[in-house]
Formats: structure tokens, C-alpha cells, sequence
């Protein structure tokens, strides 16, 4: 199936001028049709998607644009590809460990907070 800019930007979620912004860095590039329009189809969607999950775990633009590269060298990339994100899964276990710690810590502070209420509600009741 193909999809036009209009159609393709509500599939996605992306307005217009990202997906220009994303064909202009080189992250994606959309077939043309006759009439020179852009056409994207199923493979696009699914790769956007993969981009927008990229992005959403904190892959920067530069990254993803040097992943998009190797994917358009095809399979003589996969391993170099597969190796960016291994890495990019390492700083993502990083990351959730740090933020694992800070929820810990967080949550130790409001259970010293809901104590310390407890102890001066039960102080006014004994007055």
C-alpha cells in the first residue's frame, strides 16, 4: 500500500515537516511517483517506527543517521549495525540502573516522609 506525505504523517504520528526534516537528514527516503510526489509504503512505516523507537530511548539524530546509512548499505552492514545497538542497549542498562537507584531513593525519602506524619498524627492524638 502507498501513502501519501498527508496520509503517512497521521499513520505515524509525525507532522509534515518532520518527516522533510527526516528525508532531509537522510533518515528516511520515500519513493516518488509519477508526478514526482512522495510515496511511502509498509517498509517506511515500519522503519519509522523503529526510528521514533530510537529516539524515544534517547539515540541521538546523529546516531540514527549513521545507523540509517549502514542500513541502506544492506546486508554487508548487519553486523556493524547490530553492534550499534548493543552498544545502545548497554547505555539503555545504564541508564535504567541509575534511574533504579534514584527511584530507590525517592522511595526511601517518601517512607521517611509518611513515618514522620504518621509519628505527629499519632502525637496529636494523645494530647
Amino acid at each position: 500500500m502507498e501513502y501519501s506525505i498527508g496520509d503517512f504523517s497521521k499513520l505515524t504520528g509525525l507532522g509534515i515537516h518532520t518527516l522533510r526534516y527526516y528525508e532531509h537528514e537522510g533518515l528516511i527516503a520515500p519513493e516518488r511517483n509519477s508526478s514526482n510526489r512522495r510515496c511511502y509504503s509498509e517498509k517506511d512505516l515500519a522503519w519509522i517506527e523503529f526510528i521514533k523507537r530510537l529516539k524515544d530511548t534517547g539515540m541521538p539524530i546523529k546516531e540514527i543517521r549513521h545507523y540509517a546509512q549502514l542500513r541502506a548499505g544492506g546486508d554487508p552492514t548487519l553486523f556493524e549495525r547490530m553492534e550499534m545497538l548493543v552498544q545502545h542497549r548497554q547505555a539503555l542498562n545504564e541508564q535504567i540502573a541509575q534511574l533504579q537507584e534514584h527511584k530507590l531513593k525517592l522511595d526511601e525519602k517518601i517512607e521517611f516522609y509518611r513515618k514522620e506524619i504518621e509519628r505527629m498524627n499519632n502525637g496529636f492524638l494523645e494530647n
